[in-house]
């Protein structure tokens, strides 16, 4: 279907298409069973059964609620986040060790003597949080600025480094550890017996499920994802991807924390053994065995690693005939075997089964009130503009003092041969790369030095030349990226669910601008099953969803249709009599000189020519640039 059909016929089409999709879900949920009741189905077995269970499974249960902590953490930081880390065992320690130290410290007795002895534990874990907290932040402050191997290769040094450190302090015991921890007390009830604390270990590791699944659904979580599709184009849509990563790597941190603090108080004993680097690599080994993009796989890798270790360490000796760490050759060929076969982890295999016997949880969202709203420059209002920029590299000169200005309620069209720096200097005038010299003004304002989501804070939106979508979330999703900054709930408001009304207001914008380019049906589709010209308009939809008052183009028609050009040509004028301020990088002449009010001409970096389409194409110097091209403009003209 070409986009100038779906663009009336959007609205109806997503309808039918919304209404096809329940009519084959309910047929096959049997019943209409969602995900949500069967999570609670499993909740309530567990429940009922936990006090027939014998102690060894109570245990190992016990046992994978721990690991499946620090799996989310992992989760979040390597599946979603893109950033991999060997030293979550570190954090787990310091969680640990704080508390060891806040219980059975003579120093600590005389900091917290106020407190009764049930309150220690939790001063523990008040003193153990805020410690992480500050060495995660230092730690992630520096770490994360590395990129490729550099990155795992520095969490590996940092994660050696705590562990010998807890062996080495003698106020923390030394290799030999810390004795004598007491129970943890909730409202006067000990919870001595690892039946009971086992309760506690897996209602935090619910309560960190549904938070992050809360998270992941929201404003935060698409910025969240939009880390491993890309910076350039996080920053683009005005997510600050520094902050974000920080934030993402100590969220990391404070879930090994707890896991580390709940350790502790079963064990009721702490020495440095399981800190260690050989256990940080077999945290992020459950990550990516259960699913490192998915927060279930957490715990579907916690219980296969805990349970098939456990298993090993019994099989492996009497089939061998000797004792050994044989279970370590097991995993590593476990590992390989994985990483070939299901690269995604086990859980997406069987989330694709349960799918076809459960139909989705309903998504309830209250009305949806509009977003706040950007007063537009008024008409021929210089809105964007560049003085003498020059960009080199070395010795090469990509642009030469290049002066452009594009006017609110004007196309202009920026065109060249290729090699002519067009993408260079695109990315100057973004935010993407700074100028060499010359200066570039956004609303007047001058943007040397500054990032690319000041530009889009100030109104500027971009697609890209090579498409830069998530590809395996939806289009809703991916044009929801482009309204961040039109919406303000933080972390702490998404994990507790009070970010619904905005939530809201943010999909419902996405929606209406992917049915105003056309691609209503295609909502609930996965960015990358669509064609290549969609995913463009997809990202035109994306740039439209800030209420952008300046909108950059980069070879928008590449791989278009004609009757979809002809729909994107429409559009593009809608925008433009609406006072948007647009640049349109194209090499397809035909759609340039339709369009564009002004055209200006890049030759070796350097301006040709500049005016209407007609004096343009009237140049001599333009069409010998384009070394036989001439032919092309006459058939545009």
């Amino acid at each position: 279907m070409s986009t100038s059909h779906t663009v009336s016929e959007t609205v109806p089409a997503a309808k039918k298409v919304e209404s096809a999709t329940v009519a084959a879900a309910v047929p096959a949920a049997r019943g209409g069973i969602t995900p949500r009741h069967l999570v609670l189905a499993a909740v309530a077995l567990l429940l009922a059964s936990w006090g027939f269970l014998p102690e060894f499974s109570v245990t190992l249960l016990n046992y994978i609620g721990l690991y499946a902590l620090v799996a989310l953490g992992l989760v979040m930081l390597t599946g979603v986040g893109g950033m991999t880390s060997f030293g979550q065992a570190a954090f787990v320690g310091l969680g640990a060790y704080a508390t060891a130290w806040a219980c059975t410290s003579p120093d600590a007795a005389a900091l917290f003597g106020a407190l009764p002895p049930a309150l220690l534990p939790w001063a523990g874990l008040a003193l153990g949080l805020v410690i992480t907290f500050a060495v995660a932040w230092f730690l992630g402050s520096i770490t994360l600025k590395l990129s490729g191997h550099y990155l795992p290769l520095c969490t590996i040094a940092w994660g050696l480094s705590l562990y010998f450190l807890f062996g080495n302090l003698e106020f923390l015991g030394g290799h030999t550890g810390m004795a004598g921890l007491p129970p943890l007390v909730v409202g006067g009830v000990s919870l001595a017996s690892p039946r009971v604390l086992g309760l506690l270990i897996w209602a935090v590791v619910l309560l960190a499920l549904w938070a992050l699944h809360n998270l992941l659904d929201s404003r935060e979580g698409r910025a969240i994802r939009s880390l491993k599709g890309g910076r350039v184009m996080a920053e683009s849509m005005g997510v600050d991807t520094g902050r974000q990563r920080i934030k993402l790597f100590v969220l990391a941190a404070l879930l090994a924390a707890v896991s580390g603090w709940l350790y502790a108080h079963l064990q009721r004993f702490v020495n440095p053994t399981p800190f260690n680097l050989n256990i940080g690599i077999e945290y992020l080994f459950m990550a990516v065995v259960g699913g490192a993009g998915h927060l279930w796989g957490a715990v579907l890798g916690a219980a296969l690693i805990t349970l098939l270790k456990e298993q090993l360490q019994d099989l492996l000796p009497r089939l061998l005939g000797s004792s050994g760490n044989f279970e370590v050759v097991v995993f590593g060929l476990l590992m390989l075997f994985v990483l070939q076969r299901f690269a995604d982890g086990l859980w997406p295999q069987l989330a694709a089964v349960a799918r076809r016997w459960l139909r989705p949880t309903p998504v309830k969202l209250p009305a949806a009130a509009p977003l706040p709203q950007r007063a537009l420059p008024p008409r021929s209002q210089v809105v964007l503009e560049a003085k003498d920029v020059t960009k080199r590299f070395g010795g090469l000169v990509a642009n030469n003092a290049v002066n452009l200005r594009v006017k609110a309620g004007e196309i202009l069209a920026l065109i060249g041969p290729n090699g002519a720096g067009k993408s260079t200097f695109f990315n100057m005038i973004s935010g993407v790369d700074d100028p060499s010299s010359g200066e570039v003004r956004l609303m007047g304002q001058a943007m040397a030095g500054k990032p690319s989501r000041a530009f889009a804070a100030l109104g500027l939106s971009r697609s890209f030349q090579h498409v830069r979508l998530l590809g395996q979330r939806t289009v809703l999703e991916n044009v929801a990226v482009g309204a961040h900054l039109r919406a303000q709930r933080g972390w702490i408001a998404s994990m507790l669910r009070l970010d619904r009304a905005e939530e809201a207001a943010v999909l419902a914008e996405a929606r209406r601008q992917i049915e105003r380019c056309g691609l209503g049906a295609h909502v609930d589709t996965p960015a990358a099953s669509l064609a290549l010209g969609q995913q463009r308009i997809v990202e035109i939809a994306r740039a439209l969803a800030s209420q952008p008052a300046v909108l950059l183009l980069d070879e928008p028609a590449a791989g278009l249709r004609h009757l979809e050009k002809q729909a994107l040509a429409k559009l593009l004028d809608q925008l433009r009599a609406e006072g948007l301020g647009i640049l349109v990088v194209e090499h397809d002449m035909e759609f340039v000189m339709n369009l564009a009010d002004r055209i200006t001409v890049l030759e070796f970096g350097t301006v040709i020519a500049e005016g209407t389409p007609a004096e343009v194409q009237g140049n001599q110097r333009v069409l010998d640039a384009y070394l036989g091209g001439g032919d092309d403009m006459g058939v545009a003209a």
